[in-house]
């Protein structure tokens, strides 16, 4: 595996920096595949980076930038997000604008699918995006902002390698290379932005936290981490891909931005263990700084 590091000036605490670098280096070698790492400690502006401007098939960590253009649309008053849109599953594909459906069998969520024909509130929608990571919500939301709009958006953000291009199981622009990509410097971006209150704005950011809080899968992020400790993130995975990505609020208030993204893995339940093992690594040093 590969690896560079970028470590930016730490301020002194009770944990060596250097010793913390090597810890998530030795912990990442373990596994076979391509790792990147993004922190920020949103009291002091600390960063750690590792491989931060790689390249990643988003998987459904693409679904946060949608969630940001669904808050940015509604505040603007295009729609409410107690609006209803109606379920359905045909979509069609950015290459040449075939019809397209989703295969329940391939969606962590299936509930969606028996509601075909009936109106669902579009907060309803986005909070299933992102909790369950259903595949056919997100392919709705996108139909109703606009895999360009929320381009923009994420660039206008600073987030400028996130590309949004498409919605989910397009399978002719899977086979064109027309995939969905991001960075963990970007997705670090965007995740500083909603705990900042700079995603829209305050209350956006903070109805988004709250969905994020509720994420039904953590075997990453906060798998080894206190239980007082919540986590607003979200996940994404494919085959040979796993990523994790949010915000760690601690007890005291203090808060900071985590992302783990890998590719190429040819354990992927070893490399979701070591993952885990890094986001410990990391809240213990963020804890031992105080």
């Amino acid at each position: 595996m590969i690896m560079t590091i970028l470590l930016s000036v730490i301020p002194a605490g009770n944990k060596n920096p250097k010793d913390m670098k090597e810890q998530i280096q030795a912990e990442l070698a373990k596994n076979k595949g391509v790792f990147a790492l993004a922190f920020k400690d949103l009291a002091d502006g600390e960063e750690i980076l590792i491989n931060e401007r790689i390249t990643f098939h988003a998987a459904s960590t693409m679904k946060t930038p949608v969630l940001i253009e669904a808050y940015k649309q509604a505040a603007s008053g295009k729609f409410s997000m107690e609006d209803s849109i109606t379920v359905r599953n045909d979509f069609k594909s950015i290459i040449d604008g075939s019809p397209y459906s989703l295969n329940p069998k391939d969606d962590s969520d299936t509930g969606l699918y028996g509601k075909a024909g009936s109106k669902v509130k579009i907060y309803d929608l986005l909070y299933q995006m992102i909790i369950q990571s259903s595949n056919l919500a997100t392919n709705l939301i996108i139909d109703l902002v606009g895999a360009k709009n929320t381009n923009q958006t994420m660039h206008e953000m600073g987030a400028n390698d996130i590309q949004v291009l498409r919605g989910v199981e397009d399978s002719k622009a899977f086979r064109a290379g027309l995939n969905n990509t991001t960075t963990a410097y970007d997705q670090m971006i965007i995740f500083s932005k909603i705990a900042e209150g700079k995603a829209v704005d305050e209350a956006s950011s903070e109805a988004m936290i709250n969905i994020l809080l509720d994420q039904k899968f953590n075997d990453k992020i906060p798998a080894k981490l206190p239980k007082n400790v919540n986590v607003a993130h979200k996940t994404g995975w494919i085959t040979g891909v796993n990523h994790d990505a949010g915000i760690v609020l601690l007890p005291d208030g203090r808060k900071y931005v985590l992302v783990l993204l890998s590719k190429e893995l040819e354990d992927d339940k070893a490399a979701v263990k070591s993952m885990a093992r890094v986001s410990r690594m990391v809240y213990d040093y963020v804890v031992g700084k105080s």
